[in-house]
């Protein structure tokens, strides 16, 4: 503690339970900064999923549908996973079987680009399929 004192520092004890303890003479706010830095550095460098969400209805035209197709692929081509849903408003609710063929009719289509992560699902009004980029 001494001399820790007389350099203007800090004792930090390292390992507690070691016989005997290990202790370091360091900057203890240096120290904290460095570590802080460090932590920030490594969140910066994770790759950040970025979901793009693409809606269709269970009578998109095709003029339309081709439309959205070339989003979802420029989506996938700047690394984005793609969110694709048809929404059923009203009555339409009964052409599920439709919305689900427009599914994977996009699936089909997308197929040089993306493979289908999660298949389609009706989750209420809506039919859900995610689509994630080829490497």
């Amino acid at each position: 503690m001494a001399i820790a004192k007389s350099l203007s520092l800090d004792l930090v004890l390292i390992s507690p339970n070691a016989t005997p303890p290990v202790c370091k003479i360091i900057d203890y706010k240096k120290f904290l900064y460095e570590q802080k830095r460090k932590q920030k550095e490594i969140k910066a460098k994770t790759a950040k999923v970025v979901v793009k969400e693409i809606r269709l209805g269970p009578n998109t035209d095709e003029h339309d549908f081709n439309f959205k197709l070339k989003h979802a692929i420029r989506f996938l081509q700047e690394g984005a996973k793609v969110k694709v849903d048809v929404n059923f408003k009203g009555r339409s609710i009964i052409y599920k079987e439709k919305g689900e063929i427009l599914l994977l009719r996009f699936a089909q289509e997308i197929a040089d680009y993306a493979k289908v992560e999660k298949l389609p699902k009706l989750e209420g009004k809506r039919m859900i399929m995610i689509l994630s980029p080829k490497k």
